[in-house]
């Protein structure tokens, strides 16, 4: 694609403009004749000079044909050519661009429809091939790179498309440079942005995925369970090995539970007996030790300005 000139455009004023000041003189000398032979002449060459002068961006090609044939790739910078004998059809863009292309309700290997859209990045490395080998490298790219993924989804299963997406745009872009290295293209990379699937077929894999990780959790709960079970066996060995560690164990128990903040604790006669507490009388005076400890934080709370909602110690002693 062609870019104005402003170089052109500015020779072509400068000339018109020289010859028509010219044309005016001569005009003003007498000669109409003359002065409008001189400005049309002035026109034509103004026309020719700033056809011959082409200016190409750093990043341009052109392609140039004398009388048909292939001449010279000119650029970037200042070059000429001849009007009329010489042109250029093309203008090549040698950086790196992009082609946007996919596949719709394509078939995988275990026949599930899907949609992919992918990026391709591409660089012309050759403009001569580029111009001369193929009419229009652009929509040959296009439909390369449209049946190169078709023929890759249908070669993959699903669940490799759904996690390997790496592995995919690595071998499209190897097919895809195959296509088009006769073109004078480079493929630089391919990138797959997107994997549609239907939706039915989503939602019964998402229901899949979630069994999945229940079952884990089971599993996870179950062995968590053997743990414990197996922890509670040795505990049962030292306690059975040592009948004052386990009383020790069951009045640290009793003491954590009054300390709560629940007012009744129910706690079986022979339970009591079992651990020695000395009956109703020591079950009595635990409590009231702790009724005590809780009276003690409750007039230091009045002292600070805080009230204290502990329940006394007789509630309990109902309680036990």
């Amino acid at each position: 694609m062609r870019k104005s000139n402003s170089l052109s455009a500015l020779v072509f004023v400068v000339v018109a403009g020289l010859g028509a000041a010219l044309a005016y003189t001569t005009h003003r000398a007498g000669a109409d004749a003359a002065g409008i032979a001189i400005f049309c002449a002035a026109i034509v060459v103004a026309f020719i000079i700033s056809s011959a002068i082409q200016v190409a961006d750093q990043w341009n090609k052109a392609v140039v044909l004398r009388l048909g044939k292939f001449r010279s790739l000119e650029g970037p910078g200042l070059f000429f050519i001849i009007p009329l004998i010489e042109n250029i059809p093309y203008w090549l863009d040698t950086r790196v661009l992009t082609s946007s292309f996919k596949a719709e309700k394509t078939l995988t290997k275990d026949t599930v429809p899907v949609d992919v859209d992918a990026v391709l990045f591409w660089k012309i490395i050759d403009p001569k091939k580029a111009a001369l080998d193929v009419a229009d490298y652009q929509t040959a790219i296009s439909w390369a790179s449209q049946t190169a993924l078709r023929d890759v989804i249908g070669k993959t299963m699903l669940c490799d498309m759904l996690e390997g997406r790496d592995k995919i745009s690595s071998v499209l872009r190897e097919i895809i440079d195959e296509r088009t290295e006769p073109w004078g293209i480079n493929v630089i990379s391919v990138e797959v942005k997107d994997v549609l699937i239907p939706p039915a077929l989503e939602n019964a894999m998402s229901m899949q995925a979630q069994a999945e990780r229940e079952r884990q959790a089971r599993v996870i709960l179950g062995d968590s369970e053997r743990q414990v079970a197996e922890k509670f066996a040795e505990a049962a060995k030292t306690y059975t090995n040592d009948p004052v560690a386990l009383h020790l164990r069951a009045m640290n128990m009793l003491y954590e539970g009054l300390k709560q903040n629940s007012t009744i604790v129910i706690v079986p006669s022979s339970a009591i007996e079992t651990m020695q507490l000395g009956g109703l009388a020591g079950m009595t005076a635990l409590t009231m030790g702790i009724g005590q400890e809780r009276a003690n934080k409750a007039a230091a709370g009045e002292r600070n300005g805080h009230s204290s909602s502990t329940p006394a110690p007789e509630e309990e002693l109902r309680g036990a």
